[in-house]
Formats: structure tokens, sequence, C-alpha cells
């Protein structure tokens, strides 16, 4: 119980964030669902804002309180960004993917101005991977995709079981892109940049749950009160636009 406070906490906070006419990204998962409840009920109040979900559980909550939503075709930029995560260092790098919406969650958080990441105490580690790193992947070839996976990660120092996540009807789950997903219990990730750039390398993997760089902040809630992380390393989209070489 302990813990959904300071997940509601965290998701108070970020709500000081959001201004009217903003357009808005909705994550996914427990904490990003508390902050989806206090959303709707400021919607319900009069505030006016405009949401992309990032996964069908997230918009079925939005729409059920009200929220007004649409899609990245139709408002392609968006101001910010509220999401959980399932690991965070104090430099706000993330593993996120829990849930199974990793692929929309990065495509979202991609397309906004501003991420800021919410979580309970439990979530802030020293060092990433103790929860298992999910990667999604097509469903053709999975088994060449794992080995591969396996391979580059090994080079990369991280060695551990490499699971195809199961739904509850023990069958293979299937996020809401129609791929398949990879639990990888590596236990710790010494140099998540490097495992990153090594598994964009691997032809089936859509994506992995590794987020760096782009949250801005994060705000921490537990027995000390609620705690803002400012990103050492975060790039927002006009950063990375002002380092592309010129003509």
């Amino acid at each position: 119980m302990a813990n959904d406070n300071y997940k509601m906490q965290a998701a108070e906070r970020a709500l000081t964030y959001v201004e009217p006419g903003m357009k808005l990204g909705l994550g996914t998962g427990s904490t990003a669902a508390k902050f989806v409840d206090l959303l709707g009920a400021k919607v319900k109040s009069g505030l006016d804002v405009i949401c992309v979900p990032t996964s069908e559980a997230t918009a079925a909550q939005a729409r059920a309180l009200g929220i007004r939503l649409t899609t990245l075709d139709d408002c392609p930029k968006l101001d910010l960004t509220i999401d959980g995560a399932d690991e965070l260092t104090r430099d706000v790098k993330l593993i996120k993917g829990g849930g199974g919406a990793l692929l929309r969650e990065k495509i979202v958080a991609s397309a906004s101005d501003r991420m800021i990441v919410i979580a309970d105490i439990s979530k802030q580690v020293a060092m990433l991977g103790a929860f298992p790193l999910p990667i999604e992947v097509v469903r053709f070839g999975v088994r060449a995709t794992k080995d591969l996976i396996e391979e580059l990660a090994a080079s990369a120092g991280c060695i551990g079981e490499i699971k195809l996540r199961l739904g509850l009807d023990r069958q293979p789950f299937v996020t809401d892109g129609g791929n398949y997903i990879y639990d990888c219990a590596f236990g710790s990730i010494e140099e998540p940049d490097s495992l990153d750039l090594l598994l964009k390398m691997v032809p089936g993997v859509v994506e992995n749950g590794l987020f760096l760089g782009m949250a801005e902040r994060a705000i921490v809630a537990g027995p000390k009160g609620v705690e803002e992380l400012e990103s050492s390393d975060y790039t927002g989209l006009d950063d990375l636009l002002d380092d592309l070489p010129e003509d």
C-alpha cells in the first residue's frame, strides 16, 4: 500500500507540469495509470488537453474518463509525455516495457518535446539490469533473433537467461504492434549505451526497453518525500538536430 501512495504522490507532482492546451503522451503501467486518473479528474473540471496513449489499455482508461484522444498521425508533435519506469537510475537512465508497450512508449516519447518519468522509490536502482530487459522482436525467425541477441549482449558483458514472454494463456505474449517480447535477465547492465547500440544491429529486434537520454527528469516518491532527478544526458529533438553535420 505504501508504494501505491508513493505512486500517487509522484503522479500528483507530474500533474503540476501540465498546462491548458497541451498535447500529452500518456504512458502505460500502474504508475502511469495513477496519472491518467488524476488527469481525468482535471479534465472533468475543465482542463483542455488532448492526448496520445501508448497502449490500448491506456486508451481505454483515458476514454472512460472523458479525456480527449488523438493519434500521432493527426498530431505528430507533442508537448509532454508522462510515463512510468520499471527501473531508473539517479541520472535518469531507464528500463521500460514490463507492461509490453515499450515500442509505442518510445515512439510517443520521441515525438514529445519533453518526457517526465514518475515512479515510487522501489524503482530506483544504482545500476540497471535487475529488472529483466524487454526486447520486442518480430515473429519471423524468433529463435535466430534470440541467438543473435544472446551473442551480442555477451559481447557487452550481459549474460543471463533470455525468455520469450508468455501471456496468461501460456501462449506467447503479443504486443499491440503484433510482435513478441524476449525478457533478458542480465542481472546488471554496466554499459547500457553499448548494449543499446548492439541490440539495434539485430534485424529481428524492433526495439528494446533501454530508454537512455530520453527523459528530461524523473519524479520519485518515497518515505522521505518527493524528489525530482534531472537527466545528465537528456537529448531533446532540438539538441539532436543541432548535432547533425552541416552540408
